[in-house]
């Protein structure tokens, strides 16, 4: 059974996946070089346990004592069943930080990697026991968000993809399995393929930076909350579900996705956004933001099925 998970790499998205570990009544052993790192990961996991109570995602016997810090990652992996690693996205670093893992680590613990883009398989070049290691990418904040992306390398093998996802799945998150390795994952291209054409629209003068936000957040982000698009648009063909979508609706949709930009970031651009942003958030801080977004998140999950 998994008892004990080392967290390498404790900033933020490290200390929110501390905080979950923690709560679902597991050890966790963290570990980061940052002067201040163990004082930053407890300081997180105090803030985040009153919400994961309120959650009611606190085990019995749980409690935010059962974390230990180590400077050393590799005294950090020592003996864990399960490492989750969140350090800088620099492939480089990685590679090297990979290496020193899993030379200490039990050479059949999973080693999943938090990475938002990289691929295993490069991470993994100076592995002895690449087979084991895999990507297991959150979405921020972990002790929130359920969806975690489980990316297998050219040579993970099986067992460790089944290891994953039977972890992730047992803590409460909502694991979804990549069949095959490309940048970004899935989620932060779909992101990234929605984004595009936000981008696009606000330089070409059709819509305001907040009037875009505006568009998804009131509208299919609604739904989206619930259901991805396809399913969303199986609801739209009524009884006929989405066959009849497709009959009545593709050749219109397809007109809609053959008009679609392909904007660049350039300077001009970049200004653009910067500045509707800062006019959309107005008075509000980064920090009143992401309370703000924290507050919502939990008033979502509460009344979803998640985790």
């Amino acid at each position: 059974m998994t008892q004990r998970i080392a967290v390498i790499g404790a900033g933020t998205i490290g200390a929110s996946w501390a905080a979950i570990f923690l709560a679902r009544g597991l050890d966790v052993r963290a570990s980061d070089p940052a002067p201040q790192g163990e004082a930053f990961v407890r300081r997180f996991v105090a803030n985040a346990w009153p919400t994961l109570e309120a959650l009611g995602w606190v085990a019995p016997g749980a409690s935010p004592e059962r974390m230990s810090f180590h400077k050393d990652p590799a005294a950090a992996a020592e003996g864990a069943d399960f490492i989750q690693e969140s350090g800088p996205e620099r492939e480089d670093l990685k590679i090297k930080l990979f290496a020193a893992i899993d030379a200490a680590a039990p050479p059949d613990t999973v080693i999943a990697s938090s990475s938002s883009g990289l691929l295993i398989s490069r991470v993994t070049g100076e592995c002895r026991h690449p087979e084991r290691c895999v990507i297991g990418h959150p979405f921020n904040p972990p002790h929130l968000i359920p969806l975690v992306e489980v990316v297998g390398g050219a040579r993970t093998s099986e067992a460790a993809l089944d290891k994953a996802m039977s972890f992730y799945r047992e803590i409460g998150k909502r694991p979804i399995l990549v069949k095959k390795e490309v940048r970004g994952h899935v989620a932060n291209r779909l992101q990234a393929a929605l984004w595009r054409e936000a981008a696009h629209l606000v330089a070409e003068g059709v819509v305001s930076v907040a009037d875009a936000d505006a568009a998804i957040a009131y509208g299919p982000g609604l739904r989206w909350a619930l259901m991805g698009p396809h399913l969303t648009f199986h609801l739209a063909g009524g009884e006929g579900g989405m066959a009849h979508f497709m009959d009545h609706l593709a050749p219109a949709v397809q007109t809609w996705m053959d008009d679609l930009g392909a904007p660049r970031l350039t300077p001009e651009v970049q200004q653009t956004i910067i500045a509707g942003v800062a006019e959309e958030a107005g008075e509000r801080s980064i920090a009143d933001l992401q309370k703000w977004r924290d507050r919502k998140l939990i008033e979502i999950l509460k009344v979803s099925d998640s985790p």
